[in-house]
């Protein structure tokens, strides 16, 4: 039977994730110890978002719930201690994260000038927290028409990869004389074992308890699993070895691991890891 055998929380999108035991799921994705999956992200002073592909240095940045704060830290630098609990006096500006123009709340100028730092950019660069009366609904072209909501993700709550996916890829990897690569790499927000590989794709739901999770769309992967998360140095990009088998015509050949997912049902549930699933088959 499936079992849930990671969780993952971002809480800076594009920055390091936090692997949890149990997390509440939301309708608009995680939450664990106080914050939401990429509820704070990095954005040029013209509100344009930025991620790793842009700033490989990102993955060294660290974030980790203490207490009522929220404490970032980043190699050679004093942590920047962020608070949880939400800032009514937050400005409030617009931010552009793909085709989406979305609310959110500037997080002020120690902030920006820590990340400026941080980032070793000569343009400075400010960091926004997702408003609390903000809904940024995903698209329904691929949901089949059901509703749902994320925050600061690309395009979908949440993320999941089959362990054995990352195993298969992996045994190719090591055929051609490379290095196996670690999950953190693909960025998922859940990864589940006892699937076969590449299951997740033709998987219609996989539930616990009062929990649905759909897989709703392939997710095509961009440069950023080419970066060393414990380094944020490239390296050689897997997506070599994918294109041989993974381009998805779907997404017109673009290489595709991992599925984007929406929450169907019980949202405010908990998924804890070693949890079992069921899982239903699209065919």
């Amino acid at each position: 039977m499936p079992t849930l055998s990671q969780l993952f929380l971002y809480p800076i999108k594009s920055c390091a994730g936090i692997a949890v035991q149990e997390a509440t799921l939301l309708e608009s994705g995680l939450s664990a110890q106080g914050v939401h999956d990429r509820e704070w992200m990095l954005v040029t002073e013209a509100g344009q978002f930025l991620t790793q592909r842009e700033f490989p240095r990102m993955a060294l940045i660290r974030p980790t719930p203490s207490g009522d704060q929220l404490r970032v830290s980043s190699p050679g630098m004093a942590d920047l201690l962020l608070p949880l609990a939400w800032q009514d006096e937050a400005p409030a500006c617009r931010v552009q994260i793909w085709d989406d123009v979305v609310g959110a709340a500037d997080c002020g100028e120690q902030a920006a000038g820590w990340f400026t730092e941080a980032l070793d950019t000569r343009e400075r660069v400010r960091l926004v927290r997702f408003r609390r009366d903000v809904v940024r609904p995903t698209s329904v072209k691929w949901t089949g028409g059901i509703p749902s909501q994320t925050r600061f993700a690309d395009g979908y709550p949440l993320l999941l990869i089959g362990q054995s996916s990352l195993d298969d890829l992996n045994r190719r990897l090591r055929a051609a004389g490379r290095a196996a690569l670690p999950m953190d790499r693909f960025r998922p927000n859940l990864v589940v074992a006892s699937l076969e590989a590449f299951e997740e794709d033709y998987t219609a739901s996989l539930s616990t308890g009062a929990a649905e999770i759909r897989p709703v769309k392939p997710c095509a992967r961009c440069p950023i699993p080419a970066i060393d998360q414990a380094t944020g140095v490239s390296g050689p990009d897997p997506l070599d070895i994918l294109q041989t088998y993974r381009a998805n015509p779907k997404l017109d050949g673009a290489v595709c691991m991992g599925m984007n997912c929406i929450v169907s049902a019980g949202a405010g549930s908990t998924l804890r890891v070693g949890q079992a699933l069921a899982a239903e088959l699209a065919f």
